[in-house]
């Protein structure tokens, strides 16, 4: 059976354990068999919010189905011991996954794992993170990411989106909503997602062939996606694929993946960015598509413009 291990350290957030927790044993609970672990360098652990919790000092033996997941803390960097260190090391090089929540990646950092890796982390600590870890490419104010089976996340409420996404990684989107469901989330944020929207946008459907699009769009949104491409991930005509995509969201593919490109090109420009560098690295021609697509979206209507 697989295990999901917690690496807890002192003035550890509650949240970040509680929210991924939740996910694994609600799988569980619907037949995905998980146990979850909680291991420490000291048997007794107390939460930034007060909460006492027990670990083993003991780590169990691991399986490269195993999930390693380092919550994170409030405070001072928190100094990790060589054994620990390698242990990660040692789970990650055998092929398991291990993740971070928040100030997690730290932890990660400080065992090599993020050397020549993407990751992120909450955003005000991205920019330490990166002064830290400079092997590392911090990608910022997204709400995960995953490289080479080393995945990170903001933190606190996106420890939830991690989870799932983790879920649907090793299950499938169907699974994968099937718990969202039961959680009463309904749906989980694309990693590309701006850390601050509050928006869940389109994932409240269990089309497992749609999530797959989804999925695909999210992690390419800036590239030119044929509907042939698509078609091919959710196994089925290009025809079919456009019809299956709006009778489960409303919008089609490109209209869903516009509204990708514009959330990301908004957070570049709030950034500094200009509308022709924002328009550009989104995947846009030029700033004028930029602009015209904004203003459509202003007034509520979708666009099935191509880049």
């Amino acid at each position: 059976m697989p295990k999901v291990v917690f690496l807890l350290v002192p003035d550890v957030h509650l949240l970040e354990i509680a929210a991924p927790a939740q996910v694994f044993s609600t799988a569980a609970d619907i037949g995905l068999a998980y146990t979850l672990c909680y291991v420490s360098e000291q048997p007794r652990v107390t939460t930034v919010q007060g909460v006492a919790l027990t670990a083993d000092i003991q780590w169990p033996d691991l399986d490269r189905e195993d999930l390693l997941i380092v919550p994170g803390w409030r405070g001072p960097t928190r100094m990790i011991g060589a054994a620990t260190a390698e242990r990660l090391r040692a789970h990650h090089a055998a092929g398991g996954t291990v993740a971070s929540v928040c100030a997690g990646a730290d932890t990660l950092g400080r065992a090599g794992l993020l050397d020549g890796r993407r990751c992120t982390t909450h955003h005000t600590i991205q920019e330490e993170l990166a002064r830290r870890y400079p092997a590392a490419t911090v990608v910022r104010d997204v709400l995960y990411v995953s490289d080479d089976r080393v995945v990170t996340c903001a933190g606190a409420a996106s420890a939830g989106d991690l989870a799932l996404h983790l879920l649907s990684t090793r299950h499938g989107p169907s699974a994968a909503s099937t718990v969202a469901r039961t959680l009463v989330a309904h749906s989980w944020r694309d990693g590309a997602d701006d850390q601050e929207s509050v928006a869940l946008r389109y994932r409240s459907h269990l089309d497992e062939a749609v999530h797959r699009v989804q999925n695909l769009i999210g992690s390419r949104f800036a590239e030119r996606l044929p509907l042939r491409v698509l078609a091919a991930e959710a196994g089925c005509s290009p025809r079919t694929v456009t019809r299956q995509f709006q009778q489960a969201t409303g919008i089609t593919p490109l209209a869903y993946q516009q509204s990708l490109r514009l959330q990301r090109a908004e957070h570049l420009m709030q950034r500094g960015a200009t509308a022709e560098a924002a328009a550009r690295q989104v995947g846009f021609v030029d700033g004028r598509m930029l602009r015209r697509l904004r203003s459509r979206a202003t007034q509520g209507t979708t666009t099935d413009d191509t880049a």
